[in-house]
């Protein structure tokens, strides 16, 4: 009898079976949601309360404690930081377990564990009736209409006593300032008469730079004959090479053609001595 054992043993050894539940809590608290078999699931809830509960305490104690399950330290920090914010309003089941059906080719049953998040719902604010809108929105286009026609009558008026406040502006002006203001007409004549004088200037520089376009041609053309020479030179460098270069190639072109010419001839010169050779044998052999 099983009396006083809880857990579930899963086919596996005690240490295969802490190691594989050390990893799972691991990437449990790293990436928030994995998916598992049900029974691995539920005894991987137990892990994960009571680490979390640790977090909640964040001593330095508890946090030795979580270390010697979780060894990635990052971890570690990761769930003691974000434990109060997260789980501290809620006292158990911090985990949800979704059963997502089974997997293809045993048919184990599957579910997703994930953390909960304890989030505070907004309270709604309650919308008001559009009916008292509506009938609010008509008067203030009545009042818009009203003021329109008083703003037109007002405009009306300014324009009728505008010519009348001129008038009397032009009469209470010092005389001082009427001198001013005949005096700078005055002026005017004089800037356009400079400006006269500068027209002439800039038309006698015009003059003058098609006399220093024609040098710059000039030089421009002297340049390109320059040029046009050094093409030239290289040009016939370029012929010379070639002819020494064709000259070449028929010097070795003949030499083969002689060297056959004289295997030639000395063939035919052996063969008209044999028979004569012959000839002479065959009369000192008589004579004998």
């Amino acid at each position: 009898m099983r009396h006083r054992k809880f857990g579930v043993k899963l086919n596996r050894t005690s240490s295969h079976r802490k190691a594989m539940f050390r990893n799972m809590v691991t990437s449990l608290f790293k990436y928030d949601r994995i998916q598992t078999t049900d029974t691995k699931a539920k005894e991987l809830r137990r892990w994960a309360d009571h680490l979390i509960t640790l977090a909640k305490r964040g001593d330095l104690h508890a946090r030795r404690q979580a270390l010697s399950i979780v060894r990635e330290k990052n971890v570690v920090h990761k769930l003691f930081e974000e434990a109060s914010d997260r789980f501290g309003k809620i006292a158990g089941g911090y985990t949800r377990i979704i059963k997502t059906g089974r997997r293809p080719g045993d048919a184990a049953p599957m579910s997703l564990i994930e953390l909960v998040t304890y989030e505070e719902k907004p309270k709604k604010k309650k919308k008001k009736k559009k009916a008292k809108s509506a009938v609010a929105q008509k008067p203030a286009v009545i009042e818009t209409a009203a003021d329109q026609a008083t703003a037109e009558k007002e405009a009306i008026a300014e324009a009728d006593k505008a010519p009348a406040g001129k008038a009397l502006a032009a009469a209470s002006e010092d005389p001082k300032k009427k001198k001013a203001k005949e005096e700078k007409p005055e002026e005017k004549p004089q800037a356009e008469e400079e400006k006269s004088e500068e027209k002439p200037r800039t038309a006698k520089a015009k003059e003058e730079k098609p006399e220093e376009m024609p040098q710059a041609a000039k030089a421009k053309e002297e340049e390109s004959e320059e040029m046009s020479q050094a093409a030239r030179a290289k040009e016939e460098k370029s012929e010379e090479m070639s002819q020494a270069a064709r000259a070449k190639e028929e010097k070795s072109e003949e030499k083969p053609k002689a060297k056959k010419a004289a295997k030639a001839e000395k063939p035919a010169e052996v063969k008209e001595d044999k028979p004569k050779a012959r000839e002479k044998k065959a009369d000192e052999e008589p004579e004998k």
